[in-house]
């Protein structure tokens, strides 16, 4: 349906679409947040680089790998070094995670609006900042949960205090086996709550959640809206950045803009009511922030 129309890349100057959103956000009154995994990244909260190196050395010696997200794949010999790798991550990635500075700045622009937020991410920054968790549907899974790896039954359990034991008792690459978690129900092993493929449980949280976000959408159905979509990547176009395309066409109150470092583009469809910033996230929500925006 949609012809993609990319944006020039970063080498322009983006102020006049800044200055053009700015506007937007303080006429309109009812802001869907997309966020995808460039938020995060804005935020310095990167799965590569000096982050992986400084907490993950033993494994990169051992494996060679080159980032966290394609460590946490590898097929580990024995669940007592699996868990050892993935309490580190999800520890750091989840129980030892400073504030953002970007969702904090974005907070502040939209927090006098009637705002929904979509996310793929599943690091619970959101929550970390400040945002109402009734406002938010994770729509990929959470870090801090676990669930049975069949599934046998369709229920999640909150992983903070067992995580953190692994993460400060295990040794050289392993954690103690009686640390190793199992169903309560059936005795499988336990596995992330984390959207990889068919087994993932959408527990009572996971569906109470969409319905909210479909809540919302009904309410303001034809009404002026801004959908922000920041950080969307081309991995799951279809859980943000396609359905945000379609709404933004039908609705004809409707003002689309998409902000990322790469891959600010918008289809020819809706291009004269949309604004594409190809440019770091951080940046922009911190001059948004700073013309105080939605206040």
């Amino acid at each position: 349906m949609f012809s993609k129309i990319p944006t020039e890349k970063s080498t322009k100057d983006f102020s006049k679409q800044i200055e053009q959103l700015a506007t937007y956000i303080s006429k309109i009154d009812t802001v869907i947040i997309g966020a995808g995994a460039g938020m995060s990244a804005s935020a310095g909260f990167l799965y590569s680089g000096k982050r992986f190196e400084e907490h993950f050395s033993d494994f990169i010696l051992k494996y060679h790998f080159r980032d966290m997200y394609s460590a946490g794949f590898y097929p580990y010999e024995t669940m007592e070094e699996y868990w050892a790798y993935w309490s580190r991550y999800i520890y750091i990635n989840r129980y030892d995670q400073p504030i953002g500075k970007s969702y904090t700045d974005l907070l502040d622009i939209v927090k006098e609006k009637d705002y929904f937020v979509l996310t793929t991410n599943v690091d619970h920054c959101f929550q970390i900042a400040g945002f109402d968790k009734q406002r938010l549907f994770y729509t990929q899974g959470d870090y801090g949960l676990w669930q049975c790896s069949k599934p046998c039954h369709k229920k999640t359990y909150d992983n903070e205090q067992i995580v953190r034991r692994m993460a400060a008792e295990q040794k050289n690459m392993r954690i103690p086996s009686e640390l190793i978690p199992h169903c309560p129900v059936c005795g499988a092993p336990m596995s992330m709550n984390l959207r990889a493929d068919e087994t993932f449980v959408e527990d009572n949280g996971w569906n109470n959640a969409a319905s909210r976000y479909q809540d919302f959408l009904y309410r303001h159905k034809g009404m002026p809206v801004l959908l922000l979509e920041l950080g969307v990547g081309a991995n799951t176009p279809g859980i943000i950045k396609y359905p945000f395309w379609e709404m933004t066409y039908q609705n004809k109150n409707a003002i689309y803009s998409c902000i990322n470092i790469t891959e600010a583009f918008v289809p020819s469809e809706i291009q004269k009511k949309s604004i594409c910033i190809e440019a770091d996230i951080g940046n922009v929500l911190e001059q948004l922030r700073g013309g105080n925006m939605g206040k």
